[in-house]
């Protein structure tokens, strides 16, 4: 398995961030009032949450793929490894029983 360190460059935390700015100009407008608001500026952030929520379509779709590829890979193994992979699963439960008893 791959350990995955987040970077900040990792696209969910930019559209995350996206989104929490777009939502804070939108309490913004909502607060001043729309009517007030240029016409212009108003379709600047029509754009912008359109684009974010493009870009939030687009992440979705891909980890969707990849936990569905995960999970394929998954199935191939433990159907070609049944044994094996019946020992790990008992040998994990006994730790995580002997864990919980424990505590």
């Amino acid at each position: 398995m791959k350990n995955r360190t987040t970077s900040a460059t990792d696209p969910t935390d930019t559209v995350i961030e996206n989104l929490r700015t777009l939502i804070g100009e939108a309490e913004k407008i909502l607060q001043d009032g729309a009517k007030e608001m240029e016409g212009d500026a108003l379709a600047e952030l029509r754009s912008r949450l359109e684009s974010a929520r493009v870009r939030a379509e687009a992440l979705y779709e891909d980890t969707r793929k990849k936990v569905v590829a995960g999970a394929q890979q998954a199935d191939e193994k433990i159907r070609a490894h049944p044994y094996e992979s019946l020992a790990i699963a008992m040998g994990v439960g006994v730790l995580l029983g002997a864990l919980i008893r424990r505590s």
